[in-house]
């Protein structure tokens, strides 16, 4: 088995590649001065190759795109989207908006396809390959047992993730809650309270995604008025665009734990034993 990382996952390929003691292919990746992509893989492609590489944005694509190309020749490609960008538009809200997930789902040309935690399971129906979805929570549990906290207690930051948390609970062995949210526009949501009592303990929040980290952060503070110890924030995807690590900071956060789906400075978790395990 030979493993190409892509531009946007050159480590979590390394580490994979090590995980299995299989080879690491190089390649190259530079922009002409038009700003087109030139991809190559300058080692020796083999029969069997696994391309992981995230789609954090347009050009991450466009190097998955030419990867998988380069690999024509090979019989059978394995093609691993730790973060596959589009993902959370994965409906039609208004009419003549495209499924943008389905769209970039539909360019990919491969064998078997792996994503981790995606936005809606449902996205793989839309590969034209088998397609299966990882779950890394339990791999940030494992990480967070090894923490010292003071009566812990994991809480998803709504309904809809309450999974991820119930996932990386089992790990830990300690409770999970939710919080009630309810989104009223593209970029505002409303947190509404329950009854969990967080006083005098350490709260781990958990989502798949933190992206601009409005709703993160919010959460963060809501926790801190109702008295609780410190606040840790947590997620498989570190998206973290602009100032959003800021934001969490500013809300009282004590520490950000993510996994290297995205190679980000919070990225303390890798995904690589997870992938390692199928491919």
């Amino acid at each position: 088995m030979n493993i190409i990382g892509g531009p946007a996952s050159q480590l979590l390929a390394g580490r994979v590649s090590g995980s299995l003691k299989s080879n690491l292919l190089i390649s190259e990746f530079k922009k002409f001065p038009d700003g087109e992509l030139y991809t190559r893989v300058i080692d020796d492609i083999g029969s069997e190759v696994t391309i992981i590489q995230s789609t954090v944005n347009d050009s991450d694509l466009v190097a998955l795109l030419q990867l998988i190309d380069a690999c024509s020749e090979a019989s059978r490609v394995n093609v691993v989207i730790p973060y596959m960008g589009y993902a959370r538009q994965d409906k039609q809200f208004k009419k003549g908006e495209p499924i943008s997930a389905r769209a970039i789902a539909r360019t990919i040309q491969a064998d078997n396809v792996y994503t981790i935690n995606i936005h809606d399971i449902s996205i793989l129906d839309y590969f034209d390959a088998k397609a299966v979805n990882l779950d890394a929570t339990p791999l940030i549990g494992k990480y967070i047992k090894n923490m010292e906290f003071n009566d812990p207690l994991i809480i998803a930051p709504d309904d809809g993730a309450i999974n991820i948390a119930k996932s990386a609970s089992v790990e830990l062995g300690i409770d999970y809650d939710y919080l009630e949210k309810t989104r009223l526009t593209g970029e505002t949501v409303s947190i509404h309270q329950k009854n969990i009592d967080v006083k005098g303990r350490d709260i781990i929040i958990i989502d798949d995604i933190i992206s601009t980290g409005g709703t993160m952060a919010e959460t963060i503070s809501m926790l801190r008025k109702q008295g609780a110890h410190e606040v840790f924030a947590a997620c498989v995807h570190p998206v973290l665009s602009n100032n959003a690590i800021l934001k969490l900071f500013k809300a009282g956060v004590k520490g950000i734990i993510s996994t290297d789906t995205i190679d980000k400075g919070v990225s303390v978790v890798s995904a690589a034993p997870v992938i390692a395990s199928v491919i």
